[in-house]
């Protein structure tokens, strides 16, 4: 491939995961009347949460890609994806839907993981940058484009064809890879032994920095998982607005994407650690001025202060979740690869397990939500501030 194949096809992969969580998002109250559930069942935002627990498989797709190299993982990667989310579609429950959603994440987390390692493989530096910005570029205006995808089918068609969209594309992105080469060479794969991945675990997990920032991540996640799986039924049901629900989605996607790249500067002009302990306060305060306010008036709290709120804190978190995954990873350069693998399935599995947890109490206001924001923030700003080592302070890679 040439390099603009290359980002195309980086961008369209890495597209699978948030395609297949966004398309599907505008389709749930049809879901619910389906199997039978009340305006008030929660059941659907698991749909979303047993995909994000998929990611799981990353610690170990990772270590089989460094050792029988990319493309046999990313081409295991595709058929999880396209096999669980055919199965999701046409399953006769929601218990065996979340089980088939549970194996396409498994199948996103290895597409999504391969593509990044195969732009590391083949760029360095400030190549390497200029490709991710470009991939993220395009992959950013998937949460922005899905949702309104997702009703144009609806209107045409049914449920089952929005969910049977995203393993469609998924076979064109496959048939796609046939093109491409390997980018990790044999002599530079590793041979895996158990006695070193276990030594390097618990290098991970006993370093206190690593622990820190990795909480701090997952806490935020588990908010923004649970608002993701919650959203249609928040718009839709709670505050009886479904028309507004890929407006109000698309809007938040693209005011992360502005966040994101803010952050770039922030941190480059800053440093990580002061970006972000002050985006975390920020945070913080819209957190409570929400709890302040749902307290002070009723539960669900005004849709316009509720929305604005969840906006500025959904893209705070992506802001802050590159610079906490930098900080978590920045003192062992010496075992990146397992530390980065730990780090991502923690933080997707844990945090989209707390997600279910708001998420399930969600019932008739989004109190629960609203109240775990602000906790969560606490504890991310306890967290941040309690590491007292010089700012200045740098690691040997």
């Amino acid at each position: 491939m040439r390099p603009a194949e290359f980002i195309a096809f980086s961008a369209c992969s890495m597209m699978l995961t948030a395609l297949g969580i966004d398309i599907m998002l505008p389709v749930f109250a049809e879901l619910r009347a389906h199997f039978g559930l009340g305006t008030t069942a929660t059941a659907t935002a698991h749909i979303i949460e047993f995909f994000f627990m998929g990611q799981v498989a990353q610690i170990v797709f990772g270590l089989l890609s460094d050792r029988f190299g990319r493309l046999a993982i990313l081409r295991t990667g595709f058929p999880l994806y396209i096999a669980g989310g055919v199965a999701a579609t046409f399953a006769p429950s929601l218990e065996l839907m979340y089980a088939a959603r549970f194996v396409a994440g498994a199948g996103a987390s290895a597409v999504f993981m391969t593509t990044i390692a195969g732009v590391r493989d083949r760029f360095v530096g400030d190549q390497m940058a200029r490709t991710m910005s470009l991939i993220l570029t395009i992959f950013l205006f998937t949460p922005v484009i899905a949702p309104f995808l997702g009703q144009a089918i609806l209107h045409v068609s049914s449920w089952r064809m929005v969910f049977l969209t995203p393993p469609i594309f998924a076979v064109i992105v496959f048939a796609w890879s046939l093109r491409l080469e390997e980018s990790l060479p044999r002599e530079r794969r590793i041979v895996l032994k158990w006695a070193n991945i276990s030594q390097s675990v618990k290098r991970v997990t006993g370093n206190r920095v690593f622990l820190r920032y990795m909480v701090t991540t997952t806490l935020l996640f588990a908010a923004l998982s649970s608002y993701v799986s919650s959203s249609e039924r928040i718009v839709g049901e709670i505050y009886g607005r479904p028309e507004l629900f890929s407006w109000i989605f698309a809007g938040i996607g693209l005011l992360m994407a502005f966040f994101a790249l803010m952050n770039s500067r922030l941190s480059t002009r800053y440093g990580a650690r002061r970006a972000i302990r002050w985006l975390l306060v920020i945070y913080l305060v819209l957190a409570g001025l929400l709890l302040l306010f749902t307290f002070l008036t009723n539960d669900p709290p005004d849709m316009r202060v509720f929305f604005i709120a969840v906006s500025l804190m959904m893209a705070l978190n992506l802001a802050i979740e590159p610079n906490s995954g930098a900080l978590a990873l920045e003192p062992l350069g010496h075992v990146a690869g397992i530390a980065a693998a730990v780090y991502g399935t923690v933080f997707f599995f844990i945090g989209s397990s707390l997600g279910a947890v708001i998420s399930h109490f969600m019932v008739y206001g989004v109190f629960p939500l609203v109240l775990s924001f602000f906790i969560i923030g606490l504890i991310a700003v306890l967290l941040v501030f309690g590491d007292r080592r010089p700012l200045l302070q740098k690691y040997s890679r």
